[in-house]
């Protein structure tokens, strides 16, 4: 479980490719205090630490997870935010996280707002999918590339996201650029309503 506040951006230093499986070695300040089998979030993406060495660590990531995200467009050198596993017994600054990336949008607009930006979403509409929850509410919560954000215009496939100079220069939200492809995380309690819904 994550809350969407990223620690930091991890660098990935070696990408290695074996049958539909990949090996992600990255750089972190936090990299000394993991473990084997603890779970960090990248991009959004929950993975589990399976080697650390050093200032390094490596994970995994199966075909899955590939097909349903941008870690397979990642090479080195690229920034990934990342986060450990929210502790229980603090503030909840975001919002409920799970690490499990639904799909990927394509930005398609960034806009000045006077210090700030906006960045504008386009996702592929899954009418089925959105009857489950796979869908944007506006003043609702949506994590991209893992960073907890609240919803502005959202249409049936599109959603903008204000950011602010901290989050912009703290998060990969720095590179992104019309075009560039972000994990999205619908919010897990719309999905619970709408399977709910589905049985009232």
């Amino acid at each position: 479980m994550f809350s969407g506040i990223v620690e930091e951006m991890a660098t990935v230093v070696a990408i290695n490719k074996y049958q539909e499986n990949i090996d992600f070695t990255l750089k972190c300040s936090f990299a000394d205090e993991l473990r084997i089998d603890q779970s960090v979030a990248h991009n959004g993406v929950c993975l589990t630490v399976v080697s650390v060495e050093g200032d390094t660590y490596t994970t995994t990531a199966m075909k899955e997870t590939l097909d349903r995200s941008n870690l397979g467009l990642l090479k080195v050198g690229d920034k990934v935010n990342v986060e450990r596993s929210m502790l229980m017994n603090g503030r909840l600054d975001g919002h409920i996280v799970q690490g499990h990336v639904d799909q990927t949008a394509k930005c398609v607009a960034m806009e000045d707002a006077d210090g700030s930006t906006y960045f504008k979403f386009e996702y592929p509409l899954d009418k089925v999918m959105a009857r489950r929850g796979y869908f944007t509410v506006d003043k609702g919560s949506v994590t991209v590339n893992g960073v907890s954000l609240t919803v502005c215009e959202p249409t049936d496939n599109s959603f903008k996201v204000a950011i602010i100079p901290y989050t912009f220069e703290n998060t990969n939200f720095c590179d992104i650029q019309v075009g560039s492809v972000v994990n999205l995380e619908f919010d897990i309690l719309g999905k619970y309503i709408a399977r709910l819904h589905d049985f009232s």
